[in-house]
């Protein structure tokens, strides 16, 4: 068996320079973020946490972000609600019914980032840090934390359900994500 080897297969090349950094199976998500500090250098870079899929607009996400002149710029989404939806009177008589309504309306974090060197200074070191608590909340409460809205597609892989509705999508050749050739 061959340990520490990046096996090619179909080679296929795009302008992309990637580095992979193991950072511990139980470093969280700011542990792991601190850990990649010394790679990024001193300018901006994007991050996502990998579980989702979308069709975000890479250019715009990114002119959002420096016209905003933030620290950080959350990309914010509008999930799908996974039940349908009843609207019932004081009599329990269903009045109206949808399938699947878009969500209760409230932005969620979409998961994908761009984030000014800056961010370094609101992650404390350690495995135990989520960036999703400290560190966002402390960027969002000095006023360093921008949305850029995305109101196109977009659906996290979390659960095995996600999964197989994310695969048939792209088996079936409808998969909104891919927006490369």
């Amino acid at each position: 068996m061959v340990h520490n080897a990046v096996q090619v297969h179909k080679a296929r090349h795009e302008p992309w320079t990637v580095t992979m950094l193991y950072t511990g199976q139980d470093t969280m998500t700011g542990g792991r973020i601190k850990r990649a500090q010394s790679y990024l250098g001193n300018e901006p870079f994007m991050l996502t946490y990998g579980d989702g899929v979308s069709d975000i607009n890479i250019p715009d996400l990114l002119a959002s972000h420096k016209a905003s002149g933030k620290t950080v710029t959350m990309t914010a989404v509008k999930p799908l609600g996974r039940f349908g939806a009843l609207q019932l009177d004081g009599a329990d008589n269903i009045t109206s019914f949808m399938e699947k309504p878009q969500g209760d309306g409230a932005w969620i974090n979409g998961g994908f980032f761009v984030c000014e060197p800056e961010v370094f200074d609101f992650i404390p070191a350690g495995d135990d840090v989520l960036f999703e608590r400290a560190p966002l909340e402390n960027l969002a409460a000095g006023g360093k934390l921008h949305a850029y809205k995305h109101t196109g597609f977009w659906r996290p892989m979390d659960t095995l359900r996600d999964k197989n509705e994310l695969t048939a999508l792209w088996k079936a050749g409808q998969a909104p994500w891919k927006i490369w050739d």
